[in-house]
């Protein structure tokens, strides 16, 4: 039976296709690697001499800015330092927060970009937690003391998974008992 590498690509439909790319461009940090502006395509990558692409941009969304299509797209980052810096520079550009949190294995920023799309950069603590696990952490302490605040909380609920319930009650979803 042939298995999948990995994901290779994600496409976004927009509504402004050069507002959104120069998010993508100058907020992220992906590199453009091919533009069709009159065709409505634009394709950014991370690494574009391993993938050309692992985001494109197509000109022609249709649904009302506020319908919820896409659940997330996350971007893996290579270290702690990485996520931290996001978050500065995230403040800094008032990019729009979702949730900052921990699931034990990973440390995420969740937030939108231009369009509302909910987007992720998160780096992986090599920690091991079943999911779902979610949990606030403080990007504005140290990378020491937020691997401490993780490893303990991954040490108490790792094994069972932990929400913090509070976290889904401030985005309105709803939480079963």
């Amino acid at each position: 039976m042939p298995s999948i590498a990995r994901l290779g690509h994600v496409g976004l439909h927009c509504d402004d296709l050069l507002a959104q790319m120069a998010f993508y461009r100058d907020v992220l940090g992906l590199q453009v690697t091919d533009q069709d502006v009159d065709v409505g395509l634009i394709f950014l990558s991370s690494r574009p001499q391993e993938e050309h692409h692992e985001l494109v941009l197509a000109a022609g969304r249709s649904g009302p800015s506020d319908a919820r299509i896409l659940q997330q797209v996350s971007f893996r980052c290579d270290s702690l330092e990485d996520v931290r810096e996001y978050y500065r520079r995230f403040k800094e550009r008032g990019v729009k927060f979702d949730m900052i949190v921990t699931h034990g294995n990973a440390v995420g920023i969740y937030f939108y970009d231009p369009e509302g799309n909910r987007c992720e950069v998160y780096w992986a603590t090599g920690l091991a937690a079943k999911q779902p696990f979610l949990e606030n952490v403080d990007l504005e302490k140290s990378a020491d003391e937020i691997m401490a605040f993780v490893s303990d909380s991954v040490a108490k609920h790792g094994v069972d998974g932990y929400v913090d319930t509070s976290i889904l009650e401030a985005q309105n979803i709803p939480v079963h008992s």
